[in-house]
């Protein structure tokens, strides 16, 4: 049987950090995608046959960046199986990819984009509004340990299991991830925005209690918002509003003072 030895495997991981550096219009991640199989294929293929089966690799695809390596994995194990002739006739390995290359991007998009970026925002703040210098290393730090785990541990499972890896997405729930994710980053974010609430007023000497005045546009926003307002709208508006009680905030302190 033929296999793909796991130092071919370990350069395929790190052809897929570079994913994207041709991406393009038409075929999006199409190239590095390729680029990032090909030693693989190579192993398996000689000739006019691995000519054949590249064909199927330079076109359009497109997933999420950090659930590609399982979408690879996948792909490595699907292409294996047939060149040892112990896949499945009826089985196209071009139309896996792009079943699972859309669904994939969504769950990457609100789980990476989504939640774990504004989480890792959030905390760093906390160590960025103490004064604490090395808070961008925090994020960087945060943000990128989670995706590199992500890489190689997807990598790997969609190489053991093949279009079984699906199966592991949906048993670990993925998508629920994204949701607890985005609900933490709220959280953290709104216990952050209330603490630094608090600290400015009580750096101008004024009453705490004033802080509980800033939950009255927090819920008129949210009624509108559920209304169907457009957010674009509301993030405006909130600019603007903040802009202009900037301006006149000394003037605000001065008459709540006396």
């Amino acid at each position: 049987m033929m296999t793909i030895s796991w130092k071919t495997r370990l350069y395929i991981w790190f052809r897929l950090l570079l994913l994207q550096a041709s991406w393009n219009f038409e075929r999006l991640q199409g190239i590095g995608f390729f680029y990032s199989l090909l030693p693989g294929l190579r192993k398996l293929y000689k000739d006019e046959k691995l000519l054949d089966v590249s064909r199927k690799y330079v076109g359009y695809f497109n997933t999420h960046v950090y659930l590609a390596p399982m979408v690879a994995g996948a792909v490595l194990k699907l292409e294996e199986d047939q060149a040892s002739g112990t896949a499945d006739p009826a089985l196209e390995v071009d139309d896996f990819k792009e079943m699972v290359a859309a669904p994939y991007a969504a769950i990457g998009d609100a789980l990476f984009w989504g939640g774990l970026r504004p989480l890792a925002a959030g905390i760093t703040l906390f160590f960025a509004i103490k004064g604490i210098l090395w808070a961008p290393l925090i994020f960087i730090l945060i943000y990128n340990l989670v995706p590199t785990w992500f890489r190689t541990i997807f990598f790997v499972r969609g190489y053991r299991q093949g279009m079984a890896s699906v199966e592991f997405i949906q048993k670990h729930r993925l998508p629920d991830w994204a949701i607890h994710t985005k609900e933490t980053a709220i959280v953290i974010l709104g216990g952050l925005s209330a603490f630094m609430v608090f600290s400015h007023l009580n750096q101008q000497q004024l009453p705490s209690w004033l802080g509980l005045l800033t939950l009255v546009p927090m819920v008129m926003l949210g009624v509108v918002a559920r209304k169907g307002l457009s957010t674009l709208l509301l993030v405006f508006i909130t600019v603007t509003s903040i802009f202009f009680i900037g301006l006149f905030w000394a003037d605000m302190v001065y008459l709540i003072a006396s």
